[in-house]
């Protein structure tokens, strides 16, 4: 199958760099990354799927109610 997208200039060359150093074309550097990301976002909504809200608040409600440090105000 064959995909057109637009990638920034910087991306591209990158691609480029990698699929020199490992002797592969640029068509599987991407395609491999879009892979990996691709399974980084099914682990991530597998993980999301077996969270619980009730027990979530449950956590936060044993949580103290006080100020940050300064250091962490912005």
């Amino acid at each position: 199958m064959s995909v057109s997208v637009n990638v920034p200039d910087e991306l591209c060359d990158e691609a480029r760099s990698i699929a020199e150093a490992e002797r592969v074309s640029v068509d599987e550097v991407f395609a491999s990354a879009l892979a990996c990301h691709f399974a980084a976002w099914r682990r991530l909504r597998e993980r999301a799927s077996r969270g619980d809200r009730h027990k979530f608040l449950a956590v936060l409600e044993k949580v103290e109610d006080i100020e940050p440090e300064e250091y962490d105000r912005l």
